[in-house]
């Protein structure tokens, strides 16, 4: 049966944050909000590293600090024997080592690109959509995604995440394409492009097109709320779990599992 979603503390949950840059400082403020524990805030930058004793009341920690560190964080973390929520992009090439790390460790861990369940329900969308435009050959498909000057990694987590869920339902695309291109695409590419500059939070655009019109698919982002959201309701579902997970399987008791 398909439930419904609460932005509600379902059980408190004692928090560490790892990385107090913006995005912690909201995971911080929401956290508290809900009727969780914030019980301890890693930031290099005052001095507080993550050991045993900084993370020693704490159930599970939420990472939102630098692709650079995210793999040593997973390390560090999950030898410390707490779970982990990762919105850190930009890792993703190590995903087999994360999820021996996790299994070393008895641990639990989530990723994904995008915590915000906005985003998670566009990309429900998403998928619905391209199992129809699988059967509309005459409609070409990309993405395309803007974010702010100060992102490190390009194309977004998100933006890929979005390319998997096309690829994984329209047969004529079986190679995603982020590099710019100097040539013409193939019939089988789908091309995922950036944009990087201003302030803009994150949009995220599909685009099915044809010599007769196009269609839009486009999420907007109007700040960080919905990330820090996601993220503290990530950690109650990882509260006691063992195993690696993705948003899908969060999202799963939300959609149920289609």
């Amino acid at each position: 049966m398909v439930g419904k979603i609460s932005i509600g503390v379902d059980k408190m949950v004692r928090i560490g944050i790892i990385g107090y840059g913006k995005m912690g400082q909201l995971i911080e403020e929401i956290a508290i909000k809900q009727g969780h524990n914030v019980n301890a805030i890693i930031d290099p930058l005052k001095g507080t590293l993550i050991s045993k004793e900084s993370l020693k009341d704490v159930d599970v920690c939420i990472d939102f600090s630098h692709p650079s560190v995210a793999i040593e964080n997973i390390q560090k973390i999950s030898s410390l024997g707490k779970n982990i929520v990762v919105g850190t992009t930009g890792w993703y090439d190590e995903m087999d080592s994360v999820k021996k790390i996790v299994s070393e460790n008895n641990i639990g861990l989530i990723w994904s690109g995008n915590f915000s369940l906005g985003v998670n329900a566009f990309f429900k969308i998403i998928k619905d959509s391209s199992k129809i435009f699988n059967k509309l050959e005459n409609y070409d498909i990309l993405v395309h995604e803007f974010h702010h000057k100060n992102k490190a990694d390009s194309p977004s987590g998100t933006a890929k995440m979005i390319a998997q869920r096309i690829i994984e339902n329209v047969d004529r695309k079986d190679k995603i394409v982020t590099e710019e291109l100097t040539r013409k695409i193939e019939n089988n590419e789908l091309h995922v492009s950036s944009t990087r500059g201003g302030s803009i939070p994150g949009t995220h655009i599909v685009l099915f097109d044809s010599d007769e019109d196009t269609i839009e698919l486009k999420h907007t982002a109007r700040g960080r709320v919905g990330f820090a959201v996601g993220a503290v309701k990530a950690a109650e579902f990882l509260s006691g779990k063992k195993g690696f997970f993705s948003i899908d399987d969060l999202m799963k008791e939300f959609f149920g599992d289609d």
